[in-house]
């Protein structure tokens, strides 16, 4: 885990990894939940009986949005910034969904800082993400993502 005490310390790191999670498996639970949040409800996600006789490897996948959306929690065991304000997901610069993640899968994030600018009062980060698959050459999903931290109060 690396510790900064402001957003701006992070620069130090830009171009190197910031490490790897741990591994976490993808359950159909999982899926079936985001699929109820999200609404994408498609077979290729839910119906493990049709996904068994008509998907690749026989298995539902996860959707690639919720791939996406695990990368705020699981960054949490990469990096802490100790005197901060808000945080704010910014947006992403660019997302690509390599390949798909089957049910079971083990996925873990690492992160690369590519930069950190200051914007008013706080520090924009631009991190890129990688979602990568237990066993497999090819990565989930990589995306160039972008942080807004604000200073803590008082800084």
């Amino acid at each position: 885990m690396v510790v900064v005490q402001t957003a701006m310390e992070l620069a130090q790191h830009t171009g190197r990894s910031l490490g790897a999670t741990d591994w976490t498996e993808i359950t159909q639970a999982r899926i079936d939940g985001f699929a109820d949040l999200s609404g994408d409800d498609h077979w290729i996600h839910v119906d493990a009986a049709r996904a068994a006789r008509e998907q690749p490897g026989g298995k539902t996948i996860a959707h690639g949005l919720y791939l996406l959306s695990l990368i705020p929690r699981l960054q949490r065991q990469l990096f802490r910034i100790e005197q901060r304000g808000a945080g704010l997901n910014y947006g992403y610069d660019r997302v690509r969904f390599v390949a798909p993640v089957p049910v079971g899968s083990l996925v873990r994030l690492t992160q690369t800082p590519n930069s950190a600018t200051r914007r008013g009062n706080g520090t924009q980060l631009a991190i890129t993400s990688t979602i990568e698959i237990r066993g497999s050459v090819r990565p989930a999903l990589v995306a160039e993502g972008l942080l807004l931290i604000m200073d803590a109060a008082g800084a």
